[in-house]
Parts: structure tokens; C-alpha cells; sequence
């Protein structure tokens, strides 16, 4: 079951001058920063509440979020849902008939799990299950 949006991800060009950007409009610095080496993407989360806004930058040409911001432009990649079994609700959401891009959890930014279920299921919304380890 969902608890709660983790975060609101957004793909960024240059992940220095967003945080600058995104420090003046919250009126905060980000909570967390952090290289995901093999998703090739650096990161930076910013608290709101529960929930918060993850700044995304791609470090390599094969990068998702690269893609996504040569083929799209800056902008919101994907909006993150806490769960607290990863397993089961891929498990639930592929027999519900949502088209998963991962089968299994893998490791993701703030030592969590992560998992996406493809846009084409959610409305064209590029959905990710969350779960802290």
C-alpha cells in the first residue's frame, strides 16, 4: 500500500545552478545529495514536509535523465511513491495489470529501493515505488 509521495523528480541540465534555484524559491539547502554511479545521475532532495523534490542530473550520455532532457527538456521525470514492501506491490500492481519497467527493486538515491511502473500505465506518468531500507 502507498504511505505517502516520496518525492516529485525532476530532470535538470545542471544540477549546481538548479539547487540555486530551488534553495531560493523553498528558502532551504537540500537535505541530501548523492551520486548514483550505475543510474548514472547525480541527485539532490530537497524536504518538503513528508514528501520532497529530487533534482536530477544525468553524468553519462546513457542516462535516462539525460535522454529525457535532450528529448524533452527540463522538467518533471517522475513522481515517487513511499511503500513499505517493494516486492508485494510490484507483485499487486503487475497482476492488476500495470506494465513494470523493473521487475525487482534495485538500488537507488538515500538508501533506498526503487522500482518503475511504465508510463503507458499510469496516464503517460513515469511512476516509482520507493522503500527505505
Amino acid at each position: 500500500m502507498f504511505k505517502t509521495i516520496a518525492h516529485i523528480g525532476i530532470a535538470v541540465r545542471k544540477l549546481n545552478e538548479s539547487k540555486r534555484l530551488f534553495e531560493v524559491l523553498l528558502g532551504v539547502g537540500p537535505e541530501h545529495e548523492e551520486s548514483v554511479a550505475d543510474q548514472h545521475v547525480t541527485t539532490a532532495l530537497f524536504r518538503i514536509g513528508e514528501s520532497g523534490i529530487e533534482l536530477l542530473e544525468g553524468t553519462a550520455p546513457e542516462s535516462a535523465i539525460t535522454k529525457f532532457v535532450e528529448k524533452r527538456g527540463e522538467g518533471i521525470h517522475h513522481i515517487s511513491f513511499a511503500v513499505d514492501d517493494i516486492v508485494g506491490e510490484l507483485n499487486r500492481l503487475k497482476k492488476a495489470g500495470f506494465q513494470l519497467i523493473d521487475e525487482k527493486p534495485r538500488h537507488g538515491a538515500d538508501n533506498c529501493l526503487v522500482a518503475f511502473l511504465h508510463p503507458k500505465s499510469a496516464n503517460g506518468v513515469l511512476i516509482e515505488l520507493s522503500q527505505k531500507l
